[in-house]
């Protein structure tokens, strides 16, 4: 566990008049073939306390799914390289602003919603309303990770897709910790997020997000995949 922050990113913040320690887990990187439970027992089982959170990168839940591809297994159609033209790329990750990704989500969602997302994202954007692609699309097509200069290798040249029934995978772990701790599996980054599953409430969920608002993990190089939130 780590006992420092990541770069940029400080350990506590504070919600409600009620402060919390964000403490990163520095591990080595997820491989596809990795057990997600002897990994969450070899690097947090540990160190986690009656109250904590254990929260979760989807992203690693998805590796060891097996739901990585490299970005020369994926074939991408006519249609996902002209829809990738139209996304807006962010700093902060690529979504499905290449071809690749777009491929993925396609095959995803479905080819339908995604062209409803984007023929409705195109009308709103005239009138300056925003993420209604994401909204229509759905959690599967945000939940898809492109690779980005940052992005620890070998992911810096593949997309990995959300993970599969993350909910089950929340009260899994749970289990295996084996004490009165909570479980979050989430998707977040520098421009906001959400949780995916959980052993929480919908309002213990909300209160998570905006615990982690900034990102205490980081989504570059700082090999932090999990984290636990404690009252502080």
């Amino acid at each position: 566990m780590s006992d420092a922050p990541n770069d940029g990113k400080a350990l506590t913040t504070t919600i409600d008049r009620e402060a919390f320690a964000r403490i990163p887990i520095r591990t080595r990187v997820v491989m596809p073939g990795d057990d997600l439970e002897e990994f969450i027992r070899e690097y947090a089982a540990g160190v986690v306390r009656e109250g904590d959170i254990l929260f979760v990168t989807e992203k690693i839940v998805a590796i060891t799914q097996g739901r990585s591809y490299p970005l020369e297994e994926i074939r991408p159609r006519r249609l996902a390289r002209l829809l990738s033209r139209f996304v807006v790329r962010t700093p902060y990750g690529i979504g499905l602003g290449m071809p690749e990704t777009m491929e993925m989500a396609l095959r995803e969602c479905g080819t339908l919603r995604i062209l409803f997302a984007a023929g409705v994202s195109a009308v709103t954007k005239l009138v300056g309303r925003r993420g209604d692609f994401y909204r229509i699309a759905g959690d599967k097509a945000r939940a898809i990770d492109g690779p980005t200069p940052g992005t620890i290798p070998p992911y810096n040249r593949a997309v990995v897709l959300g993970p599969e029934r993350p909910g089950d995978v929340a009260v899994q772990l749970q289990g295996l910790l084996g004490i009165p701790a909570q479980v979050a599996v989430v998707d977040i980054n520098d421009i906001g997020g959400n949780v995916l599953g959980s052993t929480l409430s919908r309002d213990e969920e909300r209160r998570l997000v905006a615990i982690l608002s900034d990102n205490p993990l980081g989504q570059g190089h700082q090999s932090t995949p999990l984290g636990i939130v404690r009252p502080a």
